[in-house]
């Protein structure tokens, strides 16, 4: 066992390298040594799972190279410790083995050898990469060899054995979207799920339906209404309306939600993985209705300046990565809705790469 007998702070502040006072997400650089204090576990970590948004970022401007999107990451690891975008401020989670666990933390649920998906964001995760066997540039999915430390106050999730790791961990990085849904949705709502096309936009749509029945409405919306996700939703019955509509055009999406829905949205979910979206969601949504920003393109200032130049009162939600429960209703909603699970297993199932790109 090579675990340091001392106890770091409960949040991680101990790895902050730079700048001082930072915590471990807002720092630029973190301890990455792969060393567990006494109140941390240290993994083997087998796969990175990049969000949307940092991804298609990532892709655009290594123009879908994996050899560049690799190299790209690796750099970005070796010089902050932790994959963070630099751009988009946001990072992803892994999947990975226990090998070690801090003499404080002996009481928790966990064994050395057990496989975990992390349930923190990697933009707070001391991460050391050795390679990158491969990307994956369709599902995020990044093939490593490194390790990883988890702080006490971090979340993470037994892999469940029905179903595919890699499934496990596309549905996992997007829980919270699902799993606020049946905080937010009442029967007989209207409900507008933009970027419905996408990971967290087709589990929210599918627990947006359970909470719903047949009752009240459901619109998904996204750039193209052909594609295979947005198919399924409408086939299935998911949604009970599909648009294609880009959202940074405003005033076209919230025109085509006002023929569908007269009376505008109750409720707004924002799941899209490009910026300029925001104006668009609180047009689509009635006066003291709700939007929920779940994605991590969201800025601030233009929802809050928004929403003020156009006069419009809704409330507005930030997306939270944690709520209680999160990865066991995000995987139970995949289970509930085989067609789905059958979509995920084909895009998102771990597939072992060949030979390491770098």
């Amino acid at each position: 066992m090579n675990v340091s007998k001392k106890t770091g702070h409960r949040f991680g502040a101990h790895r902050v390298i730079a700048p001082p006072g930072a915590m471990p997400q807002n720092a630029w650089k973190l301890d990455d040594t792969p060393v567990p204090f006494a109140n941390e576990i240290l993994c083997d970590v087998e796969a990175l799972n990049l969000d949307s948004a940092s991804f298609a970022q990532i892709r655009a401007f290594c123009a879908d190279d994996e050899q560049r999107i690799a190299e790209h990451i690796l750099a970005t690891v070796r010089e902050r410790g932790k994959q963070h975008n630099a751009v988009t401020g946001s990072g992803g989670m892994f999947v990975g083995r226990v090998r070690e666990i801090g003499d404080d933390l002996r009481g928790i649920d966990l064994r050395e050898g057990d496989t975990i998906a992390s349930l923190v964001s990697l933009t707070l995760t001391p991460l050391r990469l050795e390679a990158i066997a491969g990307v994956h540039v369709t599902s995020g999915h990044v093939a490593v060899r490194g390790t990883a430390i988890l702080f006490e106050s971090a979340s993470w999730s037994k892999l469940p054995a029905d179903i595919d790791p890699g499934v496990a961990l596309a549905a996992l990085d997007v829980a919270g979207a699902p799993a606020q849904i049946d905080k937010l949705v009442r029967p007989g709502m209207t409900v507008v799920v933009i970027g419905a096309d996408g990971k967290s936009g087709m589990l929210a749509c599918a627990r947006a339906r359970a909470r719903l029945g047949r009752s009240g409405t459901l619109i998904g919306v996204a750039p193209r209404a052909t594609t295979e996700s947005a198919a399924l939703l409408t086939s299935e019955r998911i949604v009970d309306t599909f648009l294609e509509a880009d959202a940074r055009d405003a005033l076209s999406l919230s025109d085509q939600i006002a023929k569908a829905a007269p009376g505008l949205a109750d409720l707004v979910v924002n799941c899209v993985n490009v910026d300029g979206t925001e104006l668009a969601s609180i047009l689509c949504a009635k006066d003291s209705g709700t939007v929920y920003f779940f994605s991590m393109n969201t800025s601030f200032t233009a929802a809050a300046l928004g929403a003020e130049g156009v006069g419009k009162e809704v409330a507005m939600l930030i997306g939270n990565g944690y709520t209680k429960d999160h990865a066991a209703i995000a995987l139970q909603t995949l289970r509930d809705n085989p067609a789905i699970h059958a979509y995920f297993n084909k895009y998102y199932a771990f597939a072992r790469p060949a030979e390491t790109l770098s």
